[in-house]
């Protein structure tokens, strides 16, 4: 029989069951305040305050935007919290937190954990921000914004081990966020390498080569419209346009929106068919072999390539209308490597987030993108360079964001089984 006092997963040597205490017993729940802004003699100080929209993705806080002085600090209800304190943003946006590195103070946006060093861990308590997040949604309250209060905050039950097996569980919670912290950087910094050739490796507006080249090219580049590059037709559309009732686990044709095409290409994770007598009252967006699609509605600009290998999988495939096919017709001259670099590139996405139409759900007409003048070097080996170079980038980047989404999976899983 499960023993609801333990957890499914726990580091050797630990059997106690948890028990089950309000929050308000393990930790001080102390809200903030702000000094007068009319008063200069409150600011620009020494002592860190912290507004609720510096609380992001970061874990420690060791310097806020703002700062305020002994005499503001004596003149508001702001408190100097210590170090290993979790700030908890407690109105609108209620829940997000962070661990002070350094003391500081917070505005009266915050309802901040002080746990007691002999019975609560702060990393440990931080690990539960989900618990905390819901907790405070649930019991706050407002008209003009939700606020949870302190006191509120204090009664939230809560099961805790003993302090040496919580002290366990947020070091090996921090590990785990340290190691995603890394590869986000690691992804960020492969993110911003690309940005950086794609700017260079292409030319800039009004010139005819790149600043970067590889070796033996010289020859300068000639400027296409997309409407000569490819015939771009629209998604599915139209009185046979397939609602819920329509859609199946299994099919003869997969039907894809715009959730299935990402940024480095498309993403079957969520799969929805349509039978064949369906397919064949559809007149618009079936996927030939070597179309690009790329999103036009909604979330603009995602691009992804219908290869051979991907065909193989799923051989009959359409899209909706919230997508356009483009389809190659000069293969001979334009190589399909080099275009997946340039759909994915600084052209097609200034032109995306300068000319598209309407603000709650922009889209881009099928006639203004066809309109689009791009670069093309007139050899071909050099096309095949760029496309290739540009690939592995790509492929490389997919594969650390891969990674850092298993990372957190990993640990999405372990809070659900390390926790009571």
């Amino acid at each position: 029989m499960k023993n609801n006092k333990q957890p499914a997963i726990r580091f050797a040597g630990f059997t106690d069951d948890w028990e089950q205490r309000k929050l308000g017993e393990l930790a001080d729940i102390i809200g903030g305040g702000t000094p007068s802004t009319s008063n200069s003699d409150y600011w620009d100080g020494d002592i860190d305050w912290y507004s609720p929209a510096e609380i992001g993705n970061q874990i420690y806080l060791a310097g806020s935007q703002k700062k305020i002085t002994s005499e503001g600090l004596a003149k508001s209800s702001a408190k100097v919290h210590p170090v290993g304190t979790i700030l908890f943003t407690s109105r609108a946006g209620i829940g997000n937190t962070a661990i002070l590195a350094k003391e500081g103070a917070t505005n009266q946006g915050f309802q901040s954990i002080l746990p007691n060093k002999t019975l609560l861990d702060s990393y440990f308590i931080f690990s539960r921000t989900n618990e905390l997040k819901r907790y405070g949604e649930v019991h706050g309250a407002g008209s003009t914004f939700v606020e949870v209060s302190g006191k509120q905050m204090a009664q939230m039950p809560i099961y805790v081990p003993k302090l040496e097996e919580q002290q366990k569980i947020g070091s090996f919670f921090k590990q785990l966020d340290d190691t995603i912290a890394l590869h986000q950087q690691e992804l960020a910094i492969l993110k911003q390498t690309k940005q950086g050739f794609l700017q260079k490796m292409f030319p800039k507006k009004g010139e005819s080569v790149p600043e970067i080249r590889f070796p033996g090219f010289t020859d300068a580049w000639e400027q296409r419209k997309l409407g000569e590059i490819f015939d771009i037709l629209d998604g599915d559309r139209g009185k046979n346009y397939p609602g819920e009732r329509d859609f199946f686990e299994v099919g003869a044709t997969l039907f894809l929106d715009t959730g299935n095409v990402k940024r480095n290409g498309f993403d079957f994770s969520i799969r929805k068919y349509i039978t064949e007598e369906k397919d064949k009252l559809l007149r618009n967006g079936k996927l030939a072999l070597n179309d690009f699609v790329i999103t036009s509605r909604g979330t603009l600009g995602n691009v992804a390539y219908y290869d051979s290998s991907i065909a193989l999988k799923h051989p009959s495939i359409r899209i909706n209308s919230a997508m356009l096919i483009l389809r190659p017709m000069l293969r001979k001259e334009v190589l399909d490597d080099y275009m997946e670099a340039v759909l994915r590139g600084n052209v097609i996405d200034s032109f995306m987030k300068k000319n598209h139409v309407g603000s709650a759900q922009p889209h881009i007409t099928k006639r203004d993108f066809s309109l689009v003048s791009i670069d093309i070097p007139k050899v071909k080996e050099e096309q095949q360079k760029i496309g290739s170079f540009f690939k592995q980038l790509d492929e490389t980047i997919a594969l650390h964001q891969r990674e850092l989404e298993l990372l957190q999976e990993t640990k999405k899983a372990f809070l659900q089984k390390m926790f009571v």
